[in-house]
């Protein structure tokens, strides 16, 4: 079912849509209305920063100065743009109608290239910059507010957006994206104030606790006990560990999808884009270093650079002495351990196999990361913030727009590293480091482990690995009409179940991922989840013999849709692809409606209230699974279906109901009925059987018919019957 993880991620992308539409709508008529450059499939557009020895832009470098490879490779460009502040004045003065097709002189043969003053690509026109503040300390917070004042002043001329948000327990919006400084300004004022929920660490309290065992005297021999004292020491540094695990992916998973959502929502603004991110380092455990891909790759892919800045400035001590003693402290523990040939318990192997973990304890890994993999650069050790943020500035207005079509036309899902070299010596270049090769547009960002799977989908081949089911239905209900429940299901036994003896355990990864697109191909909904199971082995067979079930809920506008539905096994890169389709009829509050008509496959029972008013496949006290168009067989004596009636508002008795059998167009059976009464949500849940005793094998339409003496309302199902 929909599980809560999936609910807060739901709720982001609600937000993500309202940045979107605020930043929209304080977009300048005039840059609105710039020209826009069509990149081809398959063309990688990209922006490259140039400085000096001093660190100053270059500008007058040509396209021939650069040389770009992609995983090695040697690549031709396409176009080449020298972006600048000027460029986008004149532009936006000219309505856009500068020279268009200018060319660099005796550089004919080459790509296009606009020079300053000419005409404005997809990369230029209006830039946008969001200003991210991580909870802080009180120290750091005032310095980065003063920052982040001083960058709002020496930009105050410029035209781009600015929003204000910042990434607690949840992203909060201090100010949607808007031109009007004096607004921006205010936000930032309200982050320098707002008391954030901050974490403490307690390794120094886990290190303490260590000690303590270290020092314990542990009895000797094979059938010496371990001491009450040492049982009790070890159970505290347990939770200890624990407390501080689940804190730190408290702390990385908030900001990160806080930033997945800022990436993903300037995605459709065109110019140079900017998170300046004011933090004093990410908490990037194991079950976040997925999320933080994502925001990498959604800033690649959104044309996003993270500008990274350490808001504690000058530290009294090395940012690696943290590290440093968390490693120390676990060695001498173990040390200890394997002297006294005491045994080890699951936490302290765990605690040591933690050392990678422990390397990013250092702010600056994190911060470090994000900046360079986006084109941005880190900020650190320096309380002098404001001259540094000047350099970001230059960045945003002073840049090189490049693109090339790559010669790898696999897209397979991998990541392709590029590398930009330029020709004139003395100078460092700035640029994202690459890209994930998939093809197509997504409604939400691209997370890691839906990478091969969408790959798989893009290639157009409708693979069968293993059997996969995959259905989606339509449920108008009061509160939420475009409702679209969606299921995918498959064996356990198909996919891997790596066993490792050694800790006597099972442990699955593979991912389920649904792509919903519209008539005109455009996906307007991605589903997907990644499931990383375990299990002790003596519960391994029982694991194979049961089956995974995939649900979630789309909000779908009235239409028809595609649902194409993969099942994608990571160890052995196995795949299985089904689609389908879903109509979404036009639907009104005031008038009846109809959901899909459900074939059904079983029912259980269930006593949870809550789960019965917002999931459509609760009735009465059961839960009902639909057949995702498995065939019926004749053993079972009948079809079972469901469906439900939505009545106008005020009605008080059920609408007349007709059940008609056909197979080929032809009508078998047609039974006319009324339905009872409406609940007090006004729905009617209708469950059936239509009996097999004289139905044969073959391929049957049922279809329902309702009519309420003002509107009628059809929808129809197909299922097939077997003679086993």
């Amino acid at each position: 079912m929909c599980s809560r993880k999936h609910f807060k991620f739901v709720i982001t992308l609600i937000l993500w849509a309202a940045i979107v539409s605020s930043a929209q709508q304080q977009r300048p008529r005039e840059q609105q209305d710039l020209e826009k450059v069509a990149i081809n499939t398959g063309e990688v557009p990209f922006d490259v920063v140039v400085r000096d020895k001093r660190g100053r832009p270059v500008k007058d470098l040509q396209a021939s100065d650069f040389d770009i490879y992609e995983d090695g490779v040697k690549q031709e460009l396409n176009s080449f743009r020298l972006i600048t502040m000027e460029s986008v004045s004149r532009a936006t003065i000219s309505g856009g109608d500068a020279k268009k097709s200018e060319t660099q002189s005796g550089d004919t043969t080459g790509p296009t290239v606009a020079k300053s003053g000419s005409g404005v690509g997809s990369g230029s026109g209006i830039t946008a910059v969001a200003i991210v503040f991580e909870r802080l300390t009180p120290d750091a917070r005032a310095g980065a507010r003063e920052a982040a004042l001083s960058y709002l002043a020496e930009s105050a001329n410029n035209k781009e957006l600015v929003g204000v948000f910042l990434t607690d327990l949840s992203l909060l919006v201090l100010q949607p994206f808007t031109d009007d400084r004096q607004l921006v300004k205010s936000g930032i004022e309200k982050a320098g104030m707002h008391s954030s929920s901050l974490y403490t660490s307690n390794n120094q309290q886990a290190r303490e606790m260590r000690d303590k065992v270290s020092g314990v005297p542990t009895p000797q021999g094979p059938s010496a006990d371990i001491s009450a004292e040492i049982k009790s020491l070890q159970l505290q540094l347990l939770n200890l560990e624990r407390w501080e695990e689940l804190q730190r992916d408290q702390q990385g998973t908030a900001t990160t999808r806080g930033l997945l959502v800022i990436a993903e929502a300037l995605r459709r603004l065109p110019g140079r884009k900017a998170v300046l991110f004011f933090s004093e380092g990410i908490a990037l455990p194991p079950d976040v270093i997925e999320s933080f891909r994502s925001v990498i790759n959604s800033a690649n892919r959104s044309g996003v650079s993270f500008y990274t800045i350490d808001a504690a400035g000058l530290r009294a001590e090395s940012k690696t002495a943290e590290t440093g003693r968390e490693i120390t402290s676990r060695s001498n523990l173990r040390m200890a351990q394997e002297a006294s040939n005491s045994e080890t318990s699951g936490s302290m192997t765990k605690g040591l196999e933690r050392n990678e973990d422990l390397l990013r304890l250092n702010p600056d890994s994190g911060l470090g990361q994000l900046a360079n993999e986006t084109g941005g650069f880190l900020i650190t050790d320096t309380n002098d913030l404001k001259s540094k943020l000047q350099k970001v500035d230059e960045d945003l207005h002073t840049y090189y727009l490049l693109s090339y079509a790559s010669k790898n036309k696999n897209y397979d899902g991998h990541f392709r590293r590029i590398e930009v070299k330029v020709k004139r010596s003395g100078l460092t270049v700035q640029s994202r480091k690459g890209y994930y090769a998939i093809k197509g547009s997504f409604a939400s960002p691209v997370l890691p482990h839906e990478v091969p799977a969408l790959a798989v989908l893009s290639s157009g081949t409708m693979t069968q690995s293993f059997p996969l089911h995959a259905m989606g239905f339509s449920f108008p209900e009061r509160k939420r009409m475009g409702l679209a429940p969606v299921m995918v299901e498959g064996p356990m036994s198909d996919f891997t179940l790596n066993v490792d003896k050694e800790k006597g355990i099972y442990t699955s990864d593979f991912s389920i991922v649904v792509l919903l697109k519209d008539q005109a191909g455009q996906v307007v909904e991605k589903l997907s989840n990644q499931y990383r199971l375990s299990g002790p082995l003596d519960k391994l067979d029982q694991t194979k013999q049961g089956r995974v079930l995939f649900y979630r809920e789309a909000d779908l506008a009235p239409g028809r849709y595609t649902l194409e539905a993969i099942g994608y096994d990571a160890p052995t890169g196995h795949a299985s692809v089904r689609s389908g389709n879903i109509e979404v009829l036009e639907a009104e509050e005031g008038k009846l409606r109809l959901s899909s008509v459900v074939i059904l496959k079983r029912a259980e029972q269930t006593s949870n209230a809550d789960e019965k008013a917002s999931n459509p496949f609760h009735v009465a006290n059961m839960t009902v699974y639909p057949s995702l168009g498995e065939p019926t067989h004749k053993a079972l004596k009948q079809v079972p279906f469901f469906f439900t009636a939505y009545t106008a508002a005020g009605t008080i008795t059920g609408p007349k109901l007709t059940i008609e059998l056909q197979q080929q167009g032809r009508t078998l059976a047609q039974i006319p009925g009324e339905l009872p009464a409406p609940d007090t949500m006004g729905r009617i849940q209708y469950v059936a059987g239509l009996p097999l005793e004289k139905i044969p094998a073959g391929a049957y339409e049922l279809k329902i018919t309702l009519s309420d003496g003002i509107t009628t309302v059809a929808r129809s199902v197909y299922f097939s019957v077997d003679d086993e």
